[in-house]
C-alpha cells in the first residue's frame, strides 16, 4: 500500500516571493489494483509520479510504502522496495539488447522461454526482438511495449506509467489498452497510470483528478467518470480514440 502524507513540491529555482508550488498538500492512500491520475497539462501529474518513484524529492511531506517510510529513499532503493517507473519517452540504450534489458529487470539471466512469455504478453514476437538493440530502429510503440515487458519481468508491487500513450500511433495505443487490461487481470500488485485518455481511465478501479497541484476529485471509475464527462472538461482532459 502506498501512502502520501501532505506532499508538497516547489522547484528549488523558484524566486523568493514568487509562488511556483506545483503540488500542494497531496494526501493519498492507494491500494487498488489499477489507479489512473488525470488532469490538465501543468496540473502536477508527472511531478507526482516522479516523486513516488524517487526521481525528484518532495519539498515536504512523507511517503510510506507497505508501512515503511521511503521519503528519503533513492531511486535504486525504491526500485529494490518494489516500485517500477516507465517514462513518457522510453530511454534508448545503444548496445543493449532486449534480452539484456529483460535479464537486468528480472535480476537474472532469462532464458528464451521466459523472454518469449514476457514479449508475447505485450504482443511482440521474441524471435524478432530478442537480439534487437534498444536504439532508433525501434518505434515509439515498440519501445513502450518492451518497457512494459521489462516491468512485467520485474514483478514489482507498484508499477507507474507516465502517459504511456504519448508519441504513439492509434494502432499501438489500441494494443497498449489490451496489454493493460491483461495486466489488470494478472497483476499481484498495483498499477498507476498518468493519463488523460478516456479509454485508459475507463479501465481504472479509481480515478484521481489533479488541478493546479491539488486533488480535486478522487473515487471509483463509476463515480468519477460521469462527473468528468458532465463537467465540460472532456475536451481538455479526455482525448477520445
Amino acid at each position: 500500500m502506498l501512502e502520501l502524507k501532505d506532499i508538497c513540491f516547489t522547484p528549488a529555482d523558484s524566486e523568493a516571493g514568487a509562488s511556483k508550488e506545483i503540488l500542494k498538500n497531496i494526501n493519498l492512500t492507494i491500494d487498488e489494483r489499477f489507479v489512473a491520475i488525470t488532469g490538465p497539462n501543468g496540473s502536477g501529474k508527472s511531478t507526482l509520479a516522479k516523486i513516488i518513484a524517487g526521481i525528484i524529492q518532495p519539498s515536504s511531506g512523507q511517503i510510506l510504502f507497505d508501512g515503511v517510510d521511503i521519503t528519503d529513499f533513492s531511486i535504486t532503493e525504491r526500485a529494490n522496495a518494489g516500485i517500477s517507473f516507465a517514462f513518457q519517452q522510453p530511454v534508448r540504450f545503444k548496445g543493449l539488447t532486449v534480452k539484456d534489458l529483460l535479464s537486468i529487470a528480472a535480476g537474472k539471466e532469462v532464458n528464451v522461454t521466459e523472454i518469449c512469455n514476457y514479449l508475447s504478453e505485450v504482443g511482440l514476437c521474441a524471435r524478432d526482438y530478442v537480439n534487437r538493440e534498444l536504439n532508433s530502429s525501434l518505434s515509439g510503440g515498440e519501445l513502450k511495449r518492451i518497457e512494459i515487458a521489462m516491468i512485467l519481468a520485474r514483478k514489482t508491487k507498484l508499477s507507474i506509467f507516465d502517459e504511456p500513450e504519448a508519441g504513439i500511433d492509434l494502432w499501438s495505443f489500441q494494443n497498449l489498452i489490451r496489454v493493460f487490461e491483461k495486466m489488470y487481470q494478472e497483476i499481484n500488485g498495483s498499477i498507476m497510470i498518468i493519463s488523460h485518455q478516456e479509454r485508459i481511465l475507463d479501465i481504472a478501479d479509481r480515478i484521481i483528478l489533479l488541478e493546479a497541484g491539488e486533488i480535486k476529485m478522487s473515487g471509483s471509475r463509476d463515480d468519477v467518470m460521469p462527473l468528468l464527462m458532465g463537467a465540460g472538461t472532456c475536451s481538455t482532459l479526455l482525448d477520445k480514440m
